[in-house]
């Protein structure tokens, strides 16, 4: 995998002197997203260091439509680059199209289209195969570690289906579990939760309800993580007799860590995809010729490590 760091002395001769002046607007699939409000907010300030740099984000409330209006809007005002967190990733052609010959960056969701993106085109984010990869896998480990390699089952929280970090993550589990290592782990039942602290609350819950036993919780973010942490404290259970495993290492996660609730999450960098996308956008209008595809690498995070991680998300 090709990881790609965007120096500053690179973007200061995009920039030039104090009279560059570029516009860049920027759709969110949604405002009310916990790590996507990181990301947003970190783009705004990381923007307004950027001498003549103006920078303005939409919300699209998950409407595919509505964010493909969005982009030909800021097309037809004249913005000198687009950037796009897409609601769907299997509508990339249909993204890319409205954007025309304006230069746009997708930043964190992966679109479906990534690999043929015209030249003015980039996606910036971090590479899915490792995140669910490496949450599974120290799951995995762990459950070795716990005598439970005879045999261990558990459950697994889906996100957004239509959101191609969802399929990945999903998949990466289903890989791990398919390793000689971790053949040992089976699903009982997978579902999505749709990235919802609540909506996992009460997926958790009904799964619950059937009495089953189950050794392991394994969510596409940390959202879903804790919401099924809140289900099982609220039932009763000791947390010390299961492993939960997710994604994104926020700060609301690294707090359930510290408690002892909370046993695998992977950093996925706000900060590196937000700045990565603003800096791939001002050399796209610069005319210069980017990588398709910045990867912005995760880390796999513990109790053991995740004081190096707070206030990072």
């Amino acid at each position: 995998m090709k990881k790609t760091l965007i120096a500053t002395t690179a973007l200061m001769s995009v920039m030039g002197t104090s009279a560059f002046a570029q516009e860049i607007g920027a759709t969110f699939s949604r405002f009310d997203d916990n790590w996507l409000t990181v990301l947003r907010n970190g783009m705004v300030e990381y923007a307004a260091t950027i001498d003549g740099l103006s920078y303005q984000q939409e919300d699209a409330t998950d409407d595919l439509a509505k964010q493909i209006d969005r982009v030909r809007n800021f097309v037809a005002a004249g913005v000198d680059a687009i950037i796009v967190n897409i609601v769907d990733t299997s509508a990339g052609a249909a993204v890319s199209a409205a954007a025309g010959d304006t230069p746009l960056v997708y930043v964190n969701r992966e679109p479906d289209n990534v690999d043929v993106l015209p030249a003015t085109q980039a996606f910036v984010a971090s590479n899915e195969i490792e995140s669910g990869t490496l949450s599974a896998f120290e799951i995995c480990k762990n459950l070795r570690a716990d005598g439970k390699a005879g045999g261990a089952t558990g459950y697994l929280m889906n996100g957004q289906l239509s959101n191609q970090a969802a399929v990945q993550r999903s998949k990466d589990v289903h890989d791990v579990i398919g390793m000689d290592m971790c053949n040992f782990m089976t699903i009982i039942d997978e579902q999505t939760a749709n990235w919802s602290r609540d909506e996992a609350q009460d997926l958790m819950t009904n799964w619950m309800s059937s009495g089953e036993p189950f050794d392991f919780v394994l969510a596409n973010n940390d959202e879903m993580a804790i919401g099924a942490i809140q289900a099982m404290k609220a039932a009763g259970m000791d947390m010390a007799d299961v492993q939960v495993g997710g994604a994104d290492a926020s700060q609301d996660a690294l707090l359930a860590m510290a408690a002892g609730d909370y046993d695998v999450t992977v950093f996925q960098d706000s900060v590196g995809q937000g700045t990565g996308s603003i800096d791939t956008a001002l050399r796209l209008i610069a005319g210069e010729k980017v990588d398709k595809k910045v990867y912005i690498p995760f880390v796999l995070v513990t109790p053991d490590n995740m004081g190096d991680f707070l206030d990072k998300n």
